[in-house]
């Protein structure tokens, strides 16, 4: 066992591989799709591009949104999974688990279905107001009875949300054919569908969630010891929630509205982060934030290629999350956190 002055030098030498790992996952989703850029070519169009020549016309109208929007929305859902499992202190949700995605599609889906809502610079406002919603209802619903804060409440209510609010969108979808075409592709989850002006429409909203949850984080540790421990301690366990919640709604809810609902990520990331850094939230969080987007920008490039077509980044992220929640589900217990 190491002791705590190896532990933190351990922790900074490892940030910089993670972000070496996650440039190189960026670079994959820059030169990797339907044609394969080399390097030079694509450093030499970013600085010098030319609206002329077909390879600049992919390498700015596709690859550079495609790799922001990765970038952003991976951060976003990785972040919003860690501050999920501190809250409920289960490393076994996320804000798909939870409903939180469900509950911002279900009024992104309403927004363009019925209030004729055409671009993400209006419909996001939806999409964050469906993630507090379902937030907050999950927060209630867990904090009512006998048993307040319990993990195991929180989670069931957040996945028997998480049922019942993709019922009403899917029942929304199928009966406007025009919306469910439009819609194919994000409610699947998909990096490819929004250019980059679109996806910087977001940007400071995530900036400002992820500046909440750093903030946060050494509360978040006090509240990880348990509902009494963090009052006799002096904290404050509904106002810390109540924080984190805010910036799950805007992480997640700005996540969703650009790149759909995809899940998994926000499980996977954080998880990987406490098995290098452990039980601490302020390095959760930083690790969460390299290791999502390079989760995202690696299960893209493989929907990209894995077959003639391409498969959504979030049927990617399902075929690899899926089975690794049912390996973690049993091999360990799920201990609160």
């Amino acid at each position: 066992m190491l002791d705590r002055g190896n532990e933190i030098p351990l922790r900074i030498l490892g940030l910089p591989v993670v972000a070496v790992l996650c440039l190189c996952a960026l670079g994959l989703s820059m030169m990797v799709g339907s044609r394969t850029i080399a390097p030079a070519e694509i450093m030499h169009f970013l600085v010098n591009p030319d609206p002329a020549d077909p390879t600049s016309q992919v390498v700015w109208q596709s690859r550079v949104p495609r790799t922001v929007l990765i970038l952003v929305a991976g951060a976003g859902f990785g972040v919003a999974g860690g501050l999920m499992q501190a809250v409920t202190r289960n490393p076994m949700t996320d804000p798909g688990i939870l409903g939180v995605n469900a509950g911002a599609s279900l009024l992104v889906v309403v927004g363009l279905a019925f209030f004729g809502l055409g671009d993400i610079s209006r419909y996001m406002w939806w999409s964050f107001a469906g993630a507090i919603l379902t937030s907050l209802a999950v927060f209630v619903i867990g904090n009512t009875g006998p048993v307040r804060g319990n993990p195991i409440r929180m989670t069931l209510s957040g996945v028997a949300l998480g049922a019942v609010l993709g019922g009403f969108t899917s029942a929304v979808l199928l009966t406007n054919p025009d919306v469910l075409e439009r819609m194919r592709g994000w409610s699947a989850g998909t990096t490819a569908s929004q250019p980059l002006d679109q996806t910087m429409a977001i940007v400071h909203f995530i900036v400002l969630g992820l500046v909440i949850a750093l903030a946060g984080t050494r509360a978040l540790d006090v509240l990880s010891l348990g509902e009494a421990a963090a009052v006799a301690m002096g904290a404050s366990p509904n106002r810390t929630r109540l924080a984190a919640l805010v910036a799950i709604a805007l992480l997640a809810g700005g996540a969703t509205a650009a790149a759909g609902p995809i899940g998994f990520i926000g499980l996977l990331a954080p998880h990987l982060a406490r098995m290098i850094v452990g039980p601490h939230q302020g390095w959760i969080m930083a690790y969460s934030i390299l290791i999502a987007p390079a989760v995202l920008g690696v299960s893209d490039v493989i929907g990209r290629v894995i077959t003639s077509g391409e498969v959504p980044v979030g049927v990617v992220t399902a075929f690899v999350g899926a089975p690794l929640l049912i390996f973690m589900v049993r091999r360990h217990r799920v201990p609160e956190m």
